[in-house]
């Protein structure tokens, strides 16, 4: 089975191609690739692959646009953590939506659902698709914006309050929580979970590493190719940089 990958994370794609070892064996992925603009020049190029795999967010846009743009037959399993685009996705051929972090009995359940849809004489009704794939999804989270985080110094266990962070990084598979103050605090969510559970008001994911608070963006500077670094405090041992195309939303969201 050929797989075409759609992932702009590296630590998010070596994760899933480790379980697609356990899951699916004699699986081969023929390609990954990080953007819209890059997926929709090889399936332009290339043969049909068995199955795309595809996260939602890509590097320059939202993976789902690849289908808007092309008439794509292979079957879809995307691999996210926003359920916001359930209805969207259903209609890209889509065989299940896993919400990340993806457990390996949730990826062995939905290969055997293409395996099914593929033994069936012609696909289920896309009403009955549809509201199969909203039935199973997991309990969106309250629309309430989350205002605290249990999080573990030492041998205890501290509630900090979501007002204290100032900006939140991912790194090798790990999220960490930085405090106004400068404490660091390793957390239990990814970046796209904090996106959806934080106050989008108060907060906005800058890239694929970092999301901050208002008040944590000191200045902007611009940069080549029409992007911008930040001034972030605490300050970061990284730069940060925010894509041109997420440039025009963050001054949007700057000015309120």
């Amino acid at each position: 089975m050929n797989i075409l990958l759609l992932e702009d994370e590296y630590p998010a794609a070596e994760r899933l191609q480790r379980l697609l070892a356990q899951a699916a064996p004699q699986a081969h992925v023929v390609a990954q690739l990080d953007t819209v603009a890059g997926a929709v020049q090889w399936l332009t190029a290339q043969p049909a692959p068995d199955l795309i795999l595809a996260d939602i967010h890509l590097a320059d846009g939202l993976s789902l646009d690849v289908f808007d743009q092309l008439v794509v037959g292979s079957p879809v399993i995307f691999t996210t953590a926003y359920d916001a685009y359930a209805l969207r996705a259903f209609k890209a051929n889509s065989i299940d939506y896993l919400l990340k972090p993806i457990k390996l009995a949730e990826l062995q359940a939905a290969l055997h659902k293409l395996s099914q849809w593929r033994g069936a004489a012609a696909p289920a009704p896309m009403a009955q698709r549809l509201e199969h794939l909203v039935d199973s999804l997991p309990p969106r989270p309250g629309r309430t914006p989350k205002t605290r985080f249990l999080v573990r110094h030492g041998e205890q266990l501290l509630p900090v309050r979501a007002q204290e962070a100032a900006w939140f990084q991912s790194r090798h598979e790990t999220v960490t929580l930085v405090t106004h103050a400068g404490q660091r605090y390793l957390i239990d969510y990814t970046l796209e979970q904090l996106e959806q559970l934080l106050d989008s008001q108060q907060f906005f994911r800058l890239n694929r590493q970092f999301l901050a608070q208002l008040p944590a963006v000191q200045r902007l500077h611009p940069w080549f190719n029409g992007k911008l670094k930040l001034d972030l405090a605490p300050a970061p041992a990284e730069e940060v940089l925010v894509s041109r195309e997420k440039a025009a939303a963050l001054k949007s969201w700057l000015e309120g």
